[in-house]
């Protein structure tokens, strides 16, 4: 291998090796501020299972990660609160 492949396989390696950070690393959950295709994963429904698939703005069921704290702040909810609107 050269020198470009191992500097790129270190730098993957050390990608796929980084835990993703949730609400334990300062940020949390925030339902309803997503604007479309702008989300940060599945739906609450789970009538899409990934990041970007949101399709409309401010949808109760799609969440953006944000700073702890600032949810309220933004107009968003927490998944319980989202919950409960959709019934």
């Amino acid at each position: 291998m050269d020198k470009r492949q191992i500097l790129l396989t270190a730098a993957l390696t050390a990608l796929v090796a980084t835990p993703a950070v949730g609400a334990e690393g300062g940020r949390e959950k925030c339902y309803g501020i997503a604007k479309a295709g702008r989300n940060d994963c599945a739906s609450l429904t789970g009538s899409h299972s990934c990041a970007g698939q949101a399709t409309s703005d401010k949808n109760r069921v799609d969440w953006k990660f944000v700073a702890k704290g600032t949810c309220k702040q933004a107009g968003g909810m927490s998944a319980d609160e989202a919950k409960k609107g959709m019934k």
